[in-house]
């Protein structure tokens, strides 16, 4: 946002553009301060959104360095001009802010301002946020030319589509956490069966070694040893479940290294040896981190529940442009059309509507004592 101010519908439809680009709340929160801040040509921009306790849950600037924001402390609290904006819902065009009878001042490393325009941000009837500029970049003869009505009008405009946009990423984090949550349900589903019939083969087999022990100790010694073998093999299942029902850890080590620790932790706990290799891959968006990330679970849980492979392989690789996952096992493999015929999709719906929903493309290779093959292109890699 460097290279000086643009004007007219262009600088608008760019602005809109770049809005409706992103998923994230943090991402379009940036987004659309940056946007007003260029697009109206001022020193600084923020926009706040409250919460529920006289503060802000996020407050995110634009034209303030990383080293000032850190000096000034804490988010603010909802007092002043900011909160006549949230509580009373209407436009503050102001020739100087610190003149104003509301203005309660602001930290000392906080940057000067005088000239300001703020408005709230409205989804409906409900203020979902304060979007503000101050220091209108032009030359300020005898009281400074500040913001005028057009850039009043400009700012409604970009507001009203940011609310759009903001409200649309909310609804995005929150479909997310509904996956996470059935994701969740399923393993703990999954955790309950496969820990079960291990505690259920521990207990025969410490009965039928209680049984042994006076009249045939050396075979009551192979049964404890197989008690032990199970408990450790019982062990390995809650380990590996509770791993998994972490949420993924992709913002903070990325897509490569959160498949790496998921594929060691399944080697450790099941008996099939399970590898992952990656070369060259860039990062992706965030959101097709994730459908990466999701496939490959499903992929990795048909393996080793359903195939009886004894090795799996992950694979994450570049092809010019795109990124392609391949998980390949040696298993018993199956008729892809008999499959579907029969209303048994082994995850293969949810993998297809995950891979389309990012713009990439889906393969399954397979047949019955071949193993199997499945293969995610994306875009981006």
């Amino acid at each position: 946002m460097s290279q000086g101010p643009r004007s007219g519908l262009a600088a608008v439809s760019a602005a809109l553009l770049a809005m409706s680009r992103h998923l994230e709340v943090r991402d379009v929160l940036k987004t659309i301060v940056a946007s007003a801040r260029e697009l109206l040509d001022a020193q600084y921009a923020a926009l706040g959104v409250p919460d529920d306790h006289g503060g802000f849950a996020q407050f995110v600037v634009d034209g303030v360095s990383a080293d000032q924001w850190a000096a000034i402390g804490p988010l603010p609290r909802q007092h002043g001009i900011l909160a006549a904006m949230l509580q009373e819902a209407r436009v503050e065009r102001l020739a100087d802010v610190r003149k104003d009878p509301r203005f309660e001042g602001w930290p000392s490393a906080h940057p000067d301002m005088s000239d300001f325009l703020g408005l709230p941000v409205r989804d409906g009837d409900e203020v979902i946020g304060a979007l503000f500029l101050a220091n209108k970049n032009c030359s300020k003869p005898s009281g400074g030319c500040g913001f005028t009505a057009e850039d009043e009008e400009l700012l409604a405009i970009l507001a009203q589509h940011a609310a759009i946009a903001l409200t649309n990423a909310r609804l995005y984090e929150r479909s997310r956490e509904l996956t996470i949550a059935e994701e969740r349900s399923r393993l703990a589903h999954e955790l309950h069966d496969a820990v079960s019939q291990k505690l259920f083969s521990l207990r025969l087999t410490a009965q039928a070694a209680a049984a042994l022990v006076d009249r045939d100790p050396s075979r009551a010694k192979g049964e404890l040893q197989q008690v032990a073998a199970l408990a450790a093999e019982a062990a390995d299942e809650l380990r590996a479940a509770v791993v998994e029902l972490r949420p993924a850890a992709l913002d903070e080590d990325g897509l490569v290294a959160t498949l790496r620790t998921q594929v060691q932790v399944l080697d450790r706990a099941h008996s099939a040896r399970v590898t992952f290799d990656s070369q060259g891959v860039r990062a992706l968006p965030s959101a097709q981190e994730e459908a990466v990330l999701r496939v490959a679970q499903e992929a990795l849980h048909n393996a080793l529940r359903h195939s009886g492979a004894e090795h799996v392989d992950v694979t994450l690789t570049r092809r010019g442009s795109a990124a392609v996952l391949r998980v390949t096992d040696d298993g018993d493999g199956f008729d892809p059309k008999a499959i579907r015929r029969a209303g048994r999709h082994l995850g293969l719906v949810s993998m297809r509507d995950r891979t389309s929903g990012v713009g990439g493309r889906l393969t399954v290779e397979s047949a019955p004592g071949k193993g199997t093959v499945i293969e995610m292109e994306v875009p981006g890699g």
